[in-house]
């Protein structure tokens, strides 16, 4: 054994060949400084052994490398910008080192090379990938750029344009797709990785593989002219800027750091890089995508220690209504292979839901997502029926009926009485209390919330909801089926409007009184789309919501708080809701909807809309962006603080992937906690404080304020 470290081990083979096998301590291989020290002693050690004839690189896991270890280097984000660059640029020596070998080495790549651990691939002079691999540099997801060479050596391996295509959107590539490009120099089946690496090696230990040629590339500066660099990186600039627009630094700081460096040589090319990392580590943007990246493991272990708790396995779901809802839930659990009942009390509702799952359906088959196999089976895994009698053998029942708690209460009454015992009934409620369904039942321990998004199968997020009666094995059997279809599970306790809805209303009523006080809706929808980032303003998000949906549910949230979420008078909303404009559903609201000439959608500010909200508001007038971010945001804020003081949410972290994954909230941003932090808890009191005469969703908490005052953090 030449090296062995808790990591990774280094052995001689009796022909001269040395195997750098990663083998953590973990369940997957990933750099941490423990790591990157252990290499770099490992490539000493192979440094200074003259029987080596070359190096093979390979993993003791099911997967490669997974990348570096970020919930280890965030502390060093916060460290001064020189010391940030000194590690960084210490870091990324060391697979300088390696490169440097006086001898041909090969990567087997198996499973995942993410980050850190395809630019280990990257610094090897040959790479071979079985058909699980599965490679990139996802970097940019966490607002960051490759920072171990990366921006140096894939350029000069694929070319330019791909390179840049591979880092500015972070996707991975199957091993044939990264064979096609260059990435790597051969596919193979997982049995015959390691012999065909092997082989490999030896052909170019041999001279039969030009592998010093290799070598010298990526060392050295592009081979391009003044004229195909200039259309690659404008070309590669256009594409960012259309795509990513201005509030994501890291995909511009690759085109830019990749086209500075293109006259330049490893040394030179790798500065710049090490400088672009340090500067995005540095922005709001980097600490707000990796704190989405914390509280997304921390959601996922939450999720998967539940759902191991689980002592019931469901096997065959039910969904009650059949409505564009009910059928978008029914499609959710049949794609994801889990059979569901579809029950509703007319055929007209039962075809509805079946074509809309068949709709969805064949938009895959339009995009090439699915074949016409996926779909068969997929539409065959729902049974639709009319009787109640059909369920009687479910392992769990989905009511997905009319948003009305009379309706409702009757539905689930009259489900518990045709399932068995220990049949889980869950209710599909946006706003009404799930204790006060309860009361419906016998056995409410065995009933709790599962308010899905719509569309159902896009929003990732299902608010489990726990009533007071809820037991944990429900809990945790209903989260187990969550992750089964395919969906992510955050648990909340109950209150009108559980986590997401609640936290909405008082946003959608700080956007009121705006439109009230003379705003443009227009102009509020583009500042909180182009300037917030929310994917659509309040305006258009009431109409795709739904006016009546919209009008009913602020109803509710009125009568469980109305100390904060009193209907307000002339509401804009409640205007249109009674003058019949529904919004998208009916093609009338804010905005009227249609299509154009070439049956594209097309929305246009109705004047329709403006006349009915004249008696009501003051006299139309501007407002700054950041006064309408504040009017808007500052309510929303104040109401998830609200829920997690209450403990309606569990933490910080599920409160934003809650609003990312159920509203949309800018990724950029973080979440609503993350938004507070980066402003800092001080300044956001401050903030909150200039608008409180406005009402009480502007009135800050006396816990936010007290930690404001002491310094303490929502991610400590």
């Amino acid at each position: 054994m030449i090296y062995t470290g808790k990591s990774l081990t280094v052995s001689l083979s009796d022909d001269g060949f040395a195997e750098l096998v990663f083998d953590a301590e973990g369940s997957v291989n990933k750099f941490d400084r423990q790591t990157v020290k252990e290499l770099d002693e490992a490539t000493q050690a192979m440094a200074s052994h003259s029987e080596i004839k070359g190096a093979l690189v390979r993993s003791a896991k099911s997967a490669f490398i997974v990348g570096a270890d970020i919930t280890e280097f965030m502390s060093l984000f916060s460290k001064p910008d020189d010391e940030v660059l000194e590690w960084v640029g210490n870091t990324a020596q060391v697979f300088d080192r390696f490169e440097d070998l006086p001898f041909p080495t090969i990567a087997a790549i198996n499973g995942f090379a993410l980050g850190g651990g395809c630019e280990m691939a990257l610094a090897c002079d040959l790479r071979v990938a079985d058909t699980s691999a599965s490679i990139g540099l996802p970097e940019v997801k966490l607002g960051l750029m490759p920072g171990f060479g990366g921006t140096v050596r894939l350029p000069r391996i694929i070319g330019s344009d791909n390179a840049l295509e591979w880092m500015t959107t972070g996707k991975d590539r199957s091993g044939a797709k990264a064979l096609d490009e260059g990435a790597v120099d051969a596919v193979v089946e997982p049995d015959n990785l390691l012999a065909a690496a092997r082989r490999m090696l030896k052909d170019a230990a041999a001279n039969k593989l030009d592998w010093q040629k290799r070598r010298k590339a990526k060392k050295a500066p592009l081979t391009l002219n003044k004229n195909e660099a200039m259309m690659s990186f404008s070309t590669a600039q256009a594409m960012v800027s259309a795509q990513a627009g201005k509030h994501y630094p890291a995909p511009h700081m690759m085109v830019e750091t990749v086209k500075n460096a293109a006259a330049q040589d490893r040394a030179g090319a790798l500065k710049l890089e090490n400088e672009g990392f340090v500067k995005l580590a540095k922005t709001d943007a980097a600490k707000a995508q990796i704190g989405i990246f914390m509280a997304d493991q921390l959601v996922k272990s939450k999720g998967k220690k539940m759902a191991k708790a689980a002592n019931k396995q469901v096997k065959l779901n039910a969904v009650l209504g059949a409505g564009i809802m009910g059928g978008g839930i029914a499609y959710q659990s049949a794609v994801k292979g889990l059979p569901v009942i579809m029950k509703d009390i007319n055929r007209d509702a039962l075809n509805l839901g079946l074509t809309e799952a068949a709709k969805i359906l064949g938009k895959g088959i339009e995009r090439g997502k699915i074949d016409a196999s996926k779909l068969a089976t997929t539409l065959n895994a729902i049974t639709p029926t009319l009787e109640y009698s059909t369920i009687k053998d479910v392992d769990m029942v989905i009511e997905a009926v009319v948003e009305n708690p009379k309706v409702k209460s009757s539905v689930l009454k009259e489900t518990e009485e045709a399932v068995s015992d220990d049949t889980i009934i869950c209710s599909n409620t946006s706003t009404i209390s799930i204790n006060h369904l309860a009361e419906s039942l016998n056995k409410p321990e065995r009933f709790c919330g599962m308010h899905f998004f719509n569309p159902v199968h896009r929003m990732p997020l299902v608010e489990i909801i726990r009533g007071n009666d809820t037991s944990e094995d429900t809990i945790n059997t209903v989260v187990a089926t969550t992750l089964k279809m395919g969906k992510t599970p955050i648990v909340v306790n109950d209150c009108p409007g559980f986590l997401v809805n609640r936290v909405l209303f008082p946003y959608f009523a700080g956007f009121s009184k705006l439109i009230l006080d003379g705003a443009d809706f227009v102009a509020v929808d583009k500042v909180m789309e182009k300037d917030f980032g929310w994917p659509m303003g309040p305006a258009y998000l009431l109409d795709v919501v739904g006016l009546d949906t919209a009008d009913h549910a602020a109803d509710v949230m009125s009568q469980g708080i109305p100390e904060r979420m009193h209907k307000i008078d002339n509401d804009p909303v409640t205007l249109l809701h009674d003058a019949k404009r529904l919004g998208q559903k009916n093609g009338k609201g804010f905005y009227n909807f249609g299509t154009d000439k070439r049956g594209k959608p097309t929305k246009n500010a109705a004047d329709e809309a403006y006349e009915l909200m004249a008696p009501h508001v003051k006299e139309q007038q501007s407002f700054e962006k950041q006064d309408i971010i504040a009017r808007l945001m500052i309510p929303m804020a104040n109401e998830a603080i609200r829920c997690l003081e209450e403990g309606i949410v569990a933490s910080a972290a599920e409160a934003d992937m809650a609003l990312l994954y159920g509203l949309g909230f800018p990724p950029f941003r973080g979440g609503i906690f993350r938004w507070i932090e980066t402003m800092g808890l001080a300044k956001f009191v401050e903030l909150a404080d200039q608008y409180a005469e406005l009402g009480p969703i502007y009135q800050v908490t006396d816990g936010v304020r007290q930690m404001a005052a002491d310094g303490k953090s929502y991610f400590a």
